[in-house]
């Protein structure tokens, strides 16, 4: 199995750090995210890697290049005019995905999850595997059938609700976090086919939640961070230290 890796975004909530070097190669506890990542999927017996740029790149390309990639292989999406989001950058990486199903994390969590139990428990036959948790300080939630099923999601400061479903009642559902690590299969690309160039993997899974299994693998006591500001940077530095 590949596992890509979404390194491409902006950063602007960690500006000014973002101002010259991509979120990427912020490092936390002294260790860049990407380094983090790719350490951490290797040890989990990942060889193959893609990693998709755009912001700050060719400092990503030299990084990786100087590292030797770490001992792994490791291909380049470019993403050159903007970020695609997480749909358009898993559809742009498709030469390099073809032939299984792929893990694709975000650069920016850093989590003490056992990838290779995570792995294990993926459904083959579903399209995708989502790892959930719970979450104290998010807006946006997945929601999950009793099964473990997506069935929607919603906004819990503005009410809205999305489904596929007609009279769908988020009250008979789980709610929960997705944490931007999944498994994916290479059936997403069909699917994909005469979706705009850039769009949310979030909105590609709820429109195909009802005809596709999409399921929720649910980590309790799960310790993970979205470093997204400078206050999960300095709550990640300290994880680090418990990690």
């Amino acid at each position: 199995m590949k596992a890509m890796i979404f390194a491409a975004g902006l950063g602007t909530r960690l500006r000014p750090l973002t101002d010259r070097m991509p979120k990427a190669l912020v490092p936390v506890g002294g260790v860049p995210m990407l380094e983090r990542v790719i350490m951490k999927l290797k040890a989990a017996g990942f060889t193959g890697f893609v990693v998709n740029v755009h912001h700050f790149a060719s400092q990503i390309e030299d990084f990786l290049a100087e590292n030797r990639n770490f001992g792994v292989h490791i291909d380049i999406s470019r993403e050159t005019e903007q970020p695609l989001e997480t749909g358009g950058g898993i559809r742009r990486a498709e030469p390099f995905l073809k032939g299984g199903r792929f893990l694709v994390h975000n650069v920016d969590m850093l989590s003490d999850l056992d990838v290779r139990k995570f792995m294990a428990a993926d459904d083959p036959a579903s399209l995708a595997t989502l790892l959930v948790t719970d979450s104290e300080d998010a807006d946006r939630f997945l929601l999950f059938d009793d099964s473990m099923r997506l069935a929607g999601w919603t906004n819990v400061r503005t009410g809205e609700v999305r489904s596929p479903y007609p009279d769908f009642d988020p009250s008979k559902c789980r709610r929960l976090s997705f944490c931007g690590i999944h498994i994916i299969s290479p059936e997403v690309f069909e699917l994909m086919r005469g979706w705009p160039e850039k769009f949310s993997i979030t909105d590609f899974y709820l429109r195909f939640a009802a005809a596709q299994e999409i399921r929720g693998v649910y980590v309790p006591d799960l310790r993970i961070i979205d470093i997204g500001s400078p206050g999960k940077l300095a709550e990640a530095e300290r994880l680090c230290l418990t990690m």
